[in-house]
């Protein structure tokens, strides 16, 4: 049970988050307290994550990993999905991008002096005023129709034998739409049209923002670009493959897609 005026603290080691075992394997939840129990140990200062819907809740970062109980355990991030509430997995991954920034931000990028913190997102440099802000690294993903039929790929980067769509950073100068034209030409050689955005989500591994588009193939030959993909082939939705898991916009994509058949 939630303690009264109890805060919720979002426990990292790495990229692994503390969870408290529920009576299922889909009920489990983060920890809930007025202050950290005695078990963990750790010398970092806790964080303030603001949330969307106006909460604070507090981030840590742990130097060892909490030995696993009947009660507790260190989860994956990605994995605490089928865990978790989806509120709590989004902040989760608020959380995870916050306390990855502050490890990779201690010091000026300028001059090398010391960064102090001045608000939960920014950092400045008493030296030179360098002013510092959690990254966030933009990235495209696109669904390809073809008739009956959708382009999946398999990255060599998949942790699994599933098939996604074709993703990539944006690169400086590029409209959203540049980086997805350029993007499927380079992996696949194709040529695409009418692209249209779908919508977005946070990526926090580490600090993504993942950007979804529909296309139309416009024509080519399928030609992959091997350093990026072991595999690219057109499915319907009779001989699909493996396909992500619901935590991705891909899945979003692929699964808006199946209803429109």
């Amino acid at each position: 049970m939630e303690k009264l005026d109890a805060t919720q603290w979002f426990i990292f080691h790495k990229d692994e988050l503390l969870l408290q075992r529920g009576e299922n394997t889909s009920h489990w939840q983060t920890l809930y307290d007025t202050e950290l129990p005695s078990f963990i140990k750790t010398k970092s200062k806790p964080m303030d994550v603001a949330l969307p819907d106006g909460r604070t809740v507090k981030a840590l970062a742990i130097d060892e990993a909490i030995e696993e109980t009947s009660d507790w355990a260190m989860v994956n991030l990605r994995a605490s999905y089928d865990l978790i509430s989806h509120d709590d997995y989004k902040a989760a991954g608020k959380a995870y991008q916050i306390l990855y920034w502050d490890t990779h931000s201690r010091f000026c990028p300028v001059c090398g002096t010391r960064a102090e913190q001045k608000t939960s997102i920014m950092k400045k440099c008493p030296s030179c005023g360098f002013e510092i802000y959690p990254p966030i690294s933009t990235a495209v993903i696109v669904l390809i129709r073809r008739g009956k039929e959708i382009l999946l790929v398999h990255a060599r980067n998949f942790r699994g034998t599933f098939h996604g769509l074709v993703a990539g950073f944006l690169e400086p100068g590029e409209t959203l739409e540049q980086c997805v034209q350029r993007e499927v030409m380079e992996e696949t050689g194709l040529r695409i049209k009418n692209i249209t955005y779908f919508g977005n989500q946070p990526w926090p591994y580490p600090s993504g923002l993942m950007v979804g588009f529909i296309a139309d193939y416009d024509g080519g030959e399928i030609n992959l670009q091997e350093d990026e993909l072991s595999a690219a082939d057109f499915y319907t939705k009779e001989n699909l493959p493996e396909i992500p898991r619901k935590l991705s916009i891909a899945r979003r994509l692929i699964d808006w897609w199946l209803e429109q058949q």
